[in-house]
């Protein structure tokens, strides 16, 4: 596999300066190299791949892409490895993995050059045990703060998005919203993700499934390998409907396909959110919602792990208002700037 994964980069025009076997192996390699980018595994001997990104971030923070298997217990241990400060993680295919990961090169290369560009200062877990955080200056969300209104809410993440979503819902207060999470992540793991926002927040949060009925307290993540629509709304519950195909669109999930439907099908008051990500995935269906009468939100670039997609919705002209990550919450329940 590093034989593999040294020549894809190669191919691609990234030069590999080191190798390692374990994690241990690695702390050396990176001390030695200096790298701008870490690839890491989660299973290793001696010293495994969460133990590993602890020590680098304490020692020589470095961005890391994880690279994890398509299994529940791999899915549960990468999110640990990035609240440990692992900027994003590619997902290695099962079975015949040389082959899998052959196909899957362009992906490879452009995950690695996207982690290399990340700012540390910015990849922060919520529960804080990455090496730094930022601390925000807008005013946060106060205890027994409430809804004034009953939104239908869209958040839209990539790179560095987990744990920014995780922060975000795990500081609204109870309510009568309707949550819609939108995270580009493969299938094996928005299942896992629901499950640790669910917990994480006051929300009744799971996976999206087609047909599914969502109303107030309630939230879906949409599934990996699937766009998720909004089919229906009626007496303040949306029905969900789970789209195949890729419909034309580079990742799946996207962000657009489940703005627009918002827009087109929901008349009740909404509220859009862009948080840190490559790409301009978001861009298209938050000015959907903004023409639907939406107020619409993006995180700071002072505090995105990747100023992409908040970027290009920014370029749009149709954000609203531009808050640091630890006041996106307190904007969603003002529901205004």
């Amino acid at each position: 596999m590093r034989g593999l994964i040294t020549d894809l980069l190669d191919d691609g025009g990234i030069p590999v300066v080191g190798e390692a076997s374990d994690g241990r192996e690695a702390l050396e390699v990176i001390r030695r190299e200096e790298p701008d980018v870490v690839t890491m595994d989660l299973e290793m001997p001696n010293m495994n791949g969460i133990e590993a990104v602890e020590q680098i971030m304490k020692e020589q923070p470095t961005p890391v892409l994880m690279l994890s298997a398509y299994t529940d217990d791999d899915a549960e241990v990468t999110f640990e490895a990035l609240e440990k400060g692992a900027v994003d993680f590619f997902a290695k295919p099962g079975g015949e993995v040389s082959m899998g990961v052959s196909r899957m090169s362009d992906q490879l290369v452009e995950t690695v050059r996207t982690v290399a560009g990340a700012d540390l200062d910015r990849s922060v877990s919520k529960n804080g045990t990455s090496t730094r955080s930022v601390q925000s200056t807008d005013t946060p969300v106060a205890d027994g703060a409430a809804f004034d209104d009953t939104y239908t809410v869209v958040i839209g993440s990539s790179t560095g998005g987990p744990n920014a979503v995780e922060q975000v819902v795990s500081a609204l207060p109870t309510g009568d919203c309707r949550i819609l999470i939108v995270q580009h992540m493969p299938e094996a793991f928005t299942s896992r993700f629901a499950d640790r926002l669910n917990t994480a927040s006051e929300y009744n949060i799971s996976e999206a499934t087609d047909g599914a009925r969502i109303g107030a307290g309630e939230g879906l993540v949409a599934r990996g390998g699937s766009h998720m629509e909004v089919s229906s709304y009626r007496n303040g519950r949306l029905r969900i409907k789970l789209l195949e195909d890729d419909q034309g669109y580079s990742v799946q999930p996207a962000v657009d396909v489940t703005m627009a439907s918002v827009a087109e099908t929901i008349d009740d008051p909404l509220i859009g959110v862009i948080l840190t990500g490559m790409g301009n995935d978001g861009a298209d269906g938050i000015c959907a919602m903004h023409e639907a009468g939406a107020w619409t939100i993006a995180q700071s670039e002072e505090t995105c792990v990747i100023y992409g997609m908040p970027k290009r919705a920014v370029n749009t002209g149709c954000i609203d208002t531009v808050h640091d990550l630890d006041d996106i919450a307190g904007a969603i329940v003002r529901g205004e700037n």
